[in-house]
Order: C-alpha cells, then sequence, then structure tokens
C-alpha cells in the first residue's frame, strides 16, 4: 500500500467516530496496539528533541525501505507517533519526504491538541523527514 492510499485509509479510519472523545480513545488504542521498542533503541540519540513527554524513534533500512519502530511514555503521545508511522514507515525516502502532513489537518489532529503536544507532534514529523534526508542521501551515495 503506498502512502496515498495510507492517508486515505487513515482519513476514513477517522471519519467513522463522531466527536473527539472517540477519536481520542482510538488514538490510544493505536499506542496500546504499538510494539514494544527494544530497550536497546530507548537510548537519548533515539529521543524525539522538543517532545514534553519523552519519545523514541528509531529507523530501520531494509532494501531502501524505512522502517520506524517508535515508543513514548505518555499514551496519547504514543498513539500520536503510532498514527504517524501507520503513514511513513515501511516507505522509501523519497515518498516520505514528498508526504506532506497535510492529513493531520485533514483529520482535525492539530487543532485538538494542546500547544505542547502540538509541538511534540512538529517535533515527530521533523524528525521523520530528517531521517528521511539522511537515510535518502546515503542510499544516494551508494553508502547503504
Amino acid at each position: 500500500m503506498n502512502l496515498d492510499d495510507r492517508i486515505i485509509k487513515l482519513k476514513e479510519d477517522f471519519n467513522q467516530f463522531k466527536d473527539w472523545e472517540e477519536k481520542y480513545k482510538y488514538i490510544i488504542s493505536l499506542g496500546k496496539d504499538l510494539a514494544a521498542l527494544n530497550e536497546d533503541y530507548r537510548v537519548d540519540e533515539n529521543k524525539v528533541k522538543g517532545c514534553q513527554s519523552q519519545v523514541w524513534l528509531f529507523p530501520e533500512v531494509k532494501e531502501g525501505r524505512i522502517y520506524f519502530q517508535a515508543d513514548s511514555d505518555a499514551s496519547i503521545v504514543k498513539g500520536i507517533i503510532s498514527l504517524l508511522l501507520s503513514v511513513y514507515s515501511d516507505a522509501e525516502p523519497s515518498e516520505i519526504l514528498a508526504t506532506s502532513p497535510e492529513f493531520l489537518k485533514d483529520i482535525g489532529l492539530a487543532e485538538h491538541l494542546s500547544m505542547s503536544r502540538a509541538n511534540g507532534l512538529n517535533s515527530m514529523m521533523k524528525q521523520i523527514s530528517l531521517y528521511a534526508l539522511a537515510i535518502k542521501t546515503k542510499i544516494d551515495m551508494g553508502l547503504i
């Protein structure tokens, strides 16, 4: 499934809920379903800077695609990072870089977060993009 199809599915998932209380519950359930992050990856170099909660994000490259693993110490934030990974993980770096996070506005997430959570969301998106750019550069240089 390409990133556009994943975004469409995500929007459909969110449209099935009537209000934001149900959507928050759904986001938290996404976090609960997120695979546990190996303790070896819970290091400072994998922490997302700019998040009030602790968030770890680890990229792994297989056959030119980035697979992200993540975790957080806050349930809603863990759900948010899980939501982002449902779109951006298992994708080529160029796909990630070409896919705007506009879908976050489309589902109303950005406007329903506190200022600190919105800043954290922006930091998570920035980190995903930075990893994609660094990995794309390494691939282009033949280093991966």
